[in-house]
């Protein structure tokens, strides 16, 4: 499949920025990787619909739209345990308000190496709680990008385990469903991905991990079971090294007869529907907003 003349530029700024580079380190410095984050967005929009508040060890952004919200968004970012929000991030957060009538929170959960994947697993199960305080759980949307999709994957296994109440729908973007990076499958991908390798974003497991083996399903839900999941979209790109274990997983909530949609970018790199500029971006970044 061609791609499109902004798609092309999107890997020449991908490649000027070092996006790579920063990935393909073991151990990962996450210290300069997180220069790129934004935790409090300076923009005349966020000052006037957004407060900020704590849900456990989680800061929590709420975007209110104009009109009382009837719906609402749990958006958990990615960053490979280490690092965000980033500025994409705030302008997906932003395109929702303004596109949707649904009340937002952005949860900036803890990080890696200072918090392991079982503080990071609790606060997210403590936000999505506290969301269930506010909203029905046929009200409420679960997305996330990277390891966001990874959590809200994790989160919905525990929840189906202890018969609690699932979210209505989960969006889901490039997640990484198995930290061991062992499906061969990967190796071939390492060298085209223009965004991650195999060796930095081991690191970041590893740190996230601690003594926790990377097979658990915290950390990797391929591993879990998908039976009685809700209904799930799911973005893939077949130029990232996440990409096979993204199609395992399709197959195994398949298998369980999960209401799941998959679109698929041929060609595309690691949460290509939140890179901006890109036409390819813009059209599935439009179909996320159709289904809200």
């Amino acid at each position: 499949m061609s791609t499109s003349f902004s798609h092309e530029i999107t890997l020449i700024v991908l490649k000027l920025m070092g996006v790579k580079k920063a990935f393909s380190r073991d151990p990962l410095d996450f210290k300069k990787i997180r220069k790129q984050d934004v935790h409090d967005p300076k923009s005349a929009f966020f000052k006037k619909s957004s407060k900020q508040f704590s849900i456990a060890n989680s800061t929590i952004t709420e975007v209110n739209p104009e009109l009382p919200a009837k719906k609402f968004v749990l958006f958990v970012h990615g960053g490979a345990f280490v690092s965000g929000p980033a500025r994409h991030h705030w302008d997906v957060i932003r395109k929702i308000s303004e596109e949707s009538s649904d009340m937002v929170w952005i949860c900036n959960y803890p990080k890696a190496p200072e918090s392991d994947i079982r503080e990071i697993s609790k606060n997210i199960g403590e936000v999505y709680k506290r969301a269930l305080e506010k909203f029905s759980d046929h009200e409420i949307t679960l997305i996330g990008d990277s390891v966001g999709g990874t959590l809200i994957a994790a989160l919905t296994q525990r929840l189906i385990q202890h018969q609690e109440k699932l979210p209505k729908r989960l969006i889901i973007v490039s997640p990484v469903m198995d930290a061991t990076m062992a499906n061969q499958a990967i190796d071939p991908i390492d060298s085209i991905d223009p965004m991650l390798s195999k060796k930095g974003i081991l690191s970041a497991k590893k740190m996230c991990a601690v003594d926790m083996d990377l097979s658990n399903t915290m950390i990797s839900p391929l591993n879990g079971s998908f039976e009685g999941f809700p209904s799930t979209m799911i973005f893939l790109a077949s130029h990232d090294i996440t990409y096979p274990d993204q199609k395992l997983a399709v197959a195994k909530m398949k298998k369980a007869k999960v209401d799941v949609e998959v679109i698929e970018g041929e060609n595309m790199p690691h949460i290509w529907p939140f890179l901006p500029v890109m036409k390819e971006a813009k059209l599935a970044f439009q179909e996320i907003l159709n289904r809200l």
